[in-house]
């Protein structure tokens, strides 16, 4: 059996605080096939603070065996959760999705989604929500054929970037 007809198998576990540095050299990852790598700024005390302390976010990471036998991270999932009005119950928000060029198509991206789809079920939520850049033909394509997702026609993403735009909310009106 050659290497790549060989079975791929494929690890999904909660990130740990260990896992800061391998979190954030994903999300550079990221960044680098999003084309915007001066916007990756994740650092070790961020990753920390936000996801491992205060909770804003949870993170789980891919992981199969390398070359030498050992697991290595092939991917990652941020997500956090969110509330429908209109379901009146949590929704599961998927932050971000990564796998590395290197072993797509090969699963990864599947053995995520099915994990994102465990933690939504046990925590009872309504829907699974997240954005796509709608450059990103080969991940709509995955989203729509093999996941049944749906566009979200008619809506229109919209955000307030930086701390002088939040604290322009601040004094609103006054």
């Amino acid at each position: 059996m050659t290497k790549s007809a060989q079975p791929y198998t494929v690890n999904v576990r909660e990130a740990t605080e260990a896992d800061t540095e391998t979190i954030i050299w994903l999300i550079k990852e990221l960044a680098i096939y999003e084309k915007e790598p001066q916007e990756a700024k994740a650092t070790p005390a961020l990753v920390k603070e936000n996801i491992f302390e205060k909770k804003y976010a949870n993170c789980i990471i891919a992981e199969s065996e390398g070359e030498d036998g050992k697991l290595a991270p092939v991917g990652l999932a941020i997500y956090f959760f969110s509330f429908s009005t209109w379901t009146c119950k949590p929704s599961l928000y998927l932050e971000d999705l990564f796998v590395l060029e290197s072993v797509r198509n090969r699963g990864v991206g599947k053995a995520l989604f099915r994990n994102l789809g465990r933690i939504a079920k046990e925590k009872g939520c309504g829907r699974v929500d997240w954005s796509v850049l709608d450059w990103n033909a080969p991940s709509i394509a995955f989203y729509k054929q093999v996941l049944g997702a749906k566009p979200m026609d008619g809506w229109t993403g919209m955000r307030l970037e930086g701390q002088e735009a939040i604290e322009r909310l601040v004094t609103l009106g006054q």
